[in-house]
């Protein structure tokens, strides 16, 4: 592996970044010392002409830390004998068993390169293109809307007509209770003066704790409730 300039044309469709390069460059003169970084210039040639940044160094600091670390990791034994297999590093089992060395090399040259692009090192300059977002719209479809509303309509008209038919034959609101049907039962003799017809739920409730009625077994095997006491 080698330190090179890249030229690369990306481009961005539906949220997926895709990116190729189309030329390098490289030096191999180009030396680092523990005081001096690694420094390349390119031919103005090859580098784009609206790029300003003409020269392109690596830390010294940077570049020796690289090295340390590749020629430890990357320097080892191995080996397969009648015993099994014996590998000083999973690094160096890895390079054995890989059927294509280069491409593996080159795998790992490709993710060291992205990790040094994706770093700011300050000189990176804005993109300029179009940049797309969703946004959001609501397409009424009137046409399967119109049966629930007409269903509501009718339903709105029907209530409004036994609203009003009630109201005008005065009929009582008497709800889900069930006092009114038990005092409307023959035997109750409901209409003396003191037990005067009842004309709100509330009322009737009232009346309906001062009154005890029984039930009693009619000649005809049926059920009838009397009023007691």
């Amino acid at each position: 592996m080698f330190y090179c300039v890249g030229i690369y044309a990306a481009t961005v469709k539906d949220g997926i970044v895709k990116q190729r390069m189309l030329a390098s460059w490289r030096n191999d003169s180009a030396r680092h010392s523990d005081s001096s970084d690694l420094i390349l210039r390119p031919p103005r040639s090859f580098i784009n002409k609206n790029n300003h940044t003409m020269t392109f160094n690596v830390s010294h600091i940077a570049a020796a830390a690289i090295n340390d670390f590749m020629t430890k990791k990357f320097t080892g034994t191995g080996g397969v004998n009648n015993s099994g297999s014996i590998f000083s590093s999973d690094i160096m089992q890895a390079l054995y068993d890989t059927s294509n060395l280069t491409k593996r090399i080159d795998n790992l040259a490709t993710s060291m390169t992205n990790n040094i692009r994706e770093q700011d090192n300050g000189v990176f300059d804005t993109a300029r293109g179009i940049a797309w977002t969703n946004e959001t719209y609501v397409h009424v479809r009137w046409a399967w809307f119109a049966f629930p509303a007409t269903l509501i309509l009718i339903s709105s008209s029907f209530l409004l007509a036994i609203i009003f038919e009630t109201s005008y034959r005065d009929v009582m609101v008497w709800k889900s209770s069930t006092l009114a049907l038990l005092f409307h039962g023959r035997g109750l003799d409901l209409s003396s003066p003191s037990n005067r017809p009842v004309r709100r739920s509330s009322s009737m409730s009232t009346r309906a704790s001062n009154i005890k009625a029984e039930l009693f077994e009619t000649p005809e095997g049926g059920w009838r409730l009397v009023q007691s006491g």
